[in-house]
């Protein structure tokens, strides 16, 4: 098992990405949900962005993905903690995990 590319706290690792999530989220999270699998599009996932209990759900469900497929080293509740800690760092660890992984990979 692994880490993250990036460290949670490592938002400005990548100054695109950071911009874009700080900006539009909507946008970072429908790409980190279709790049993990969790939506059959970067629209359909941007707009669950709104929904609330829905977002969560799927928040969780795409950093669970990125992790699994990435050999990262987390759980759950460790995703949870992040994503109601510091929800665009959350989006921006994410993102730059899939960029540098090119994509997700299949174990």
């Amino acid at each position: 098992m692994g880490d993250w590319a990036h460290g949670l706290l490592g938002c400005f690792d990548d100054m695109g990405t950071c911009i874009i999530a700080y900006i539009v989220p909507c946008v970072t999270f429908g790409q980190n949900a279709e790049a993990a699998g969790t939506a059959s599009s970067c629209m359909i996932g941007g707009l669950l962005f709104f929904v609330p209990i829905v977002n969560l759900i799927c928040w969780v469900q795409t950093r669970g993905a990125i992790r699994e497929q990435h050999g990262i080293e987390g759980s759950l509740i460790s995703d949870l903690l992040a994503i109601c800690c510091c929800p665009l760092c959350a989006i921006v660890q994410e993102a730059q995990q899939v960029k540098e992984g090119g994509g997700i990979s299949r174990a």
